[in-house]
């Protein structure tokens, strides 16, 4: 009897050891890759993350006011068909671009810029280009302050502006090689992400003006109950010219245009 229970006592004892032994184990395993993750990203992971945060940090700010510029101005700095106009509370002249446009009485407006949303992008494009080079030539001066040698394949060929859902992405075509304790590493094509509304406010404005042109009229209040994150103003004026601003209410971001469809002027 007391055979078998120091017996008993001495297995417990064994697995208790065996338990100990395991959790020592297992936990040098997951200390050891810890650490590697902390150690190795140091030239590799971290360096990207660094310069995708440097641009960011440097052009976000440039695109936001360009997405507001261009907005309020219904997608062009420099349209050839707009109305020069002041509301009263902004205390400010804009030119606004015509988006759907007819010259007769009575008749539909003719859709003037089909591609809003591309053009819109390349407004964007234009508009940061000369930021995004400096942004750039800034993150490889960064570079070298941290100690870092900067390839001369490094360079920013180019880049291009794209509307997502809740983003406007900024995709460069680039290339950055940085070597430091006789490691070196490329790093392609850097992209910056913005948040905006804008790609979801065009796709109301297209809607409008496909309705001007198709209906001379948009039935507004229909349309923000059933998307209530979006406000649509219009301002009618004698002219027959409707000025819409359409609104995300989430960002308080939003979009100007005018429209000039089966106007009816006063005396008709």
């Amino acid at each position: 009897m007391l055979a078998k229970r120091g017996m008993t006592i001495k297995n417990r004892g064994q697995i208790t050891i065996f338990i100990v032994v395991g959790l020592i184990i297992v936990s040098g395993v997951v200390l050891f890759f810890l650490l590697k993750t902390k150690v190795t990203p140091q030239i590799g992971g971290k360096t990207e993350v660094n310069a995708n945060a440097f641009l960011s940090s440097c052009i976000e700010q440039k695109t936001k006011e360009a997405i507001n510029e261009l907005s309020i101005r219904g997608g062009e700095l420099n349209s050839t068909l707009n109305i020069n106009f002041m509301f009263t509370k902004e205390k400010v002249y804009r030119n606004i671009s015509y988006l759907c446009y007819t010259q007769n009485n009575f008749r539909p407006c003719v859709v003037q810029k089909p591609t809003i949303s591309l053009d819109m992008q390349n407004g964007i494009k234009n508009y940061i280009s000369d930021d995004m080079s400096s942004c750039f030539t800034e993150m490889l001066n960064n570079f070298k302050t941290q100690g870092f040698a900067v390839g001369e394949n490094s360079k920013l060929s180019g880049f291009e502006v794209i509307f997502g859902p809740n983003k406007v992405i900024i995709q460069t075509v680039s290339e950055v090689t940085l070597t430091k304790t006789d490691e070196t590493t490329t790093q392609k094509n850097f992209q910056v992400i913005v948040p905006s509304r804008i790609y979801e406010i065009i796709g109301v404005v297209q809607e409008v003006v496909n309705q001007e042109a198709e209906f001379c009229h948009f039935e507004d209040s229909g349309f923000t109950v059933a998307y209530p994150e979006f406000s649509i103003d219009k301002y009618g004026m004698e002219s027959g010219v409707m000025i819409y601003t359409i609104g995300n209410k989430v960002s308080g971001e939003k979009f100007r245009f005018a429209v000039r469809s089966c106007a009816i002027l006063p005396g008709f």
